[in-house]
This record gives C-alpha cells, structure tokens and sequence, in this order.
C-alpha cells in the first residue's frame, strides 16, 4: 500500500548522479592531477599521503555514498540521508583542511603545496587548484546535496493522490470473508418447529 513516505525512484536521480560525479571528482582528482601538474605535492600521481586519504578520498568518498542512495532509494528518509551524507562531506571539502590545522593541531594532515606549472603564476595555480579540488567543490557538493533534500522533503501533489487513489481502491475491494450468518444457517432453517396442537387434541373444558 502506498504512503506518503514513499517517492518515485526519479526524485533523487539527477542530484544523486551529480552527487556521485562529484565525489568521485573530489576523491580522485587529487591522486591522478601530478599527470598534468596541477594540484598538490607530492607530485607523483596515485602517491598515498595522510592528507589525501582524510581531506579527499574520505569526503568524496562520503558524497559518493550519499548520491548512490539518493539514486536508487524509494524512501523519502533514505534520500533525506543520503542527501545529509553529501552536505557532510562537501562541509568536510570546504572546512576540513582548516579544522585539522586549527582545531585538531595536526600539522602532519595537510593538502600540500600547490605543484608549479609554467603557463600559471603561483598565486593563481593555488587558487585555481584549491577552488577545483576542495572549497569550490565542496560548495557545489553541499548546494546539490542541499537541492536534494528540498525536493526529497517536497510534498508533491501527485503524492497525496497516489495515496488517495490507493487508500479509495482498497476500501472498495469486496470482503473476503462473507458473515458467518451467510455461510452458516441457522438451526431454524434446518429443522422446522413442529406445530402446536395442544390446544387441537384436547379442547377446552365445556365444549
């Protein structure tokens, strides 16, 4: 039987494939950017740093879970948190690199040093890279993310009369199970009363 917290499955479709795209992007990115010396140090391509695990491949990893929930659930509060679960990780993209440094103490976590290319200053590679790789990406990750869970917390009117429809076709189905007076008669039915004939065998006193 339908309820309102069931959704059809192309609610979250989009925003669960951006979801995905991005955390992918986010994971990924980082790891395979020394190809074309953008991004940050070591510049070696797939080299393993505690900075890229925690800062990168674990919030990419994070949307990426969430926009495969959004993309296959029929549940409202799946969506919801799978949607939450990207908001989270693009946060993490955006503030992560600061909270470890600031709040945590931890200098060893860190993204690294911008990698140098000769058609861009410094400056501008450091930017360019830092917008693509965390607080741009990260911004867009929690606007979608945020998108999704508008459209997973819509109720939509087609909803209510999905419900309606199903609650009026249930209602209207005939019983299964006739009343038992139906099915069963009674013990009058089967065994006629006999007729009183008192009064026929023995007729009142002076007759």
């Amino acid at each position: 039987m339908t309820d309102l917290a069931s959704i059809p499955r192309s609610r979250g479709a989009i925003c669960g494939l951006f979801l995905i795209l991005l955390g992918l992007w986010g994971a990924l990115a980082p790891f395979a950017g020394p190809y074309y010396h953008f991004g940050f140090t070591p510049d070696k391509a797939w080299a393993y740093t505690s900075g890229r695990l925690y800062l990168s491949a674990i919030p990419g990893a994070a949307a990426l879970l969430g926009g495969l929930m959004m993309l296959v659930t029929r549940s409202r509060v799946v969506g919801i948190s799978g949607a939450v679960l990207g908001v989270l990780g693009g946060a993490w993209f955006i503030a992560g690199s600061g909270f470890v440094k600031a709040v945590l103490k931890n200098t060893s976590v860190s993204i690294g040093k911008p990698l140098q290319s000769a058609s861009m200053t410094a400056a501008l590679q450091d930017y360019l890279a830092r917008a693509a790789l965390f607080f741009g990406l990260g911004a867009l990750i929690v606007f979608v993310a945020a998108l999704a869970i508008g459209r997973f917390s819509l109720l939509a009117a087609r909803d209510v009369a999905a419900v309606e429809a199903d609650a009026y076709s249930y209602s209207s189905q005939p019983e299964q199970f006739p009343a038992a007076a139906a099915a069963y008669p009674t013990t009058a039915g089967q065994f006629p009363s006999a007729p009183d004939t008192t009064t026929a065998q023995y007729p009142p006193p002076g007759s």
